[in-house]
């Protein structure tokens, strides 16, 4: 549980302020998900790698479709996975593994309803759904 004691330490220690705009776990990953276009260039970067399907489940109502490390590794690139990784003082491979568990949960709670709102502010939803997500370490992967 290491990994997950240095993310809720870099949260918890950061958070309190003002939600992502200080705390390198949601300026990483919102980052991630600017730098690829939203919430709706990740889908097509997933679909164009062959994981369309496995992206869809996450937005929409059923249940969250799992993703390997390596598969995010794949699909994001090393150079993604590394400046997270650097990002949170984490190794790469612990990057990836954090992305592959928490990305599909990310992504089903910034679509509630089951579409991708390219209107939306990701950088608050974010903020608003950090703290449980990480708080749920471990816990049921599914919606």
């Amino acid at each position: 549980m290491g990994l997950l004691n240095t993310l809720l330490s870099l949260f918890i220690g950061k958070s309190k302020a003002s939600g992502t705009s200080s705390n390198p776990v949601g300026l990483a990953l919102n980052a991630l998900i600017e730098r690829n276009g939203g919430i709706s260039g990740l889908m097509g970067k997933f679909s164009q790698g062959g994981m369309g399907e496995v992206f869809s489940s996450w937005i929409g109502m059923g249940e969250n479709k799992s993703i390997s490390p390596d598969q995010i590794s794949s699909l994001l690139g090393s150079q993604q996975v590394q400046s997270i990784a650097s990002s949170l003082g984490i190794d790469p491979k612990q990057a990836s593994g954090f992305l592959a568990d928490y990305l599909p949960k990310i992504v089903d709670k910034l679509t509630p309803s089951g579409a991708v709102d390219p209107n939306a502010d990701h950088a608050s939803g974010l903020a608003a759904l950090l703290p449980s997500l990480l708080s749920s370490f471990g816990g049921n992967k599914s919606r």
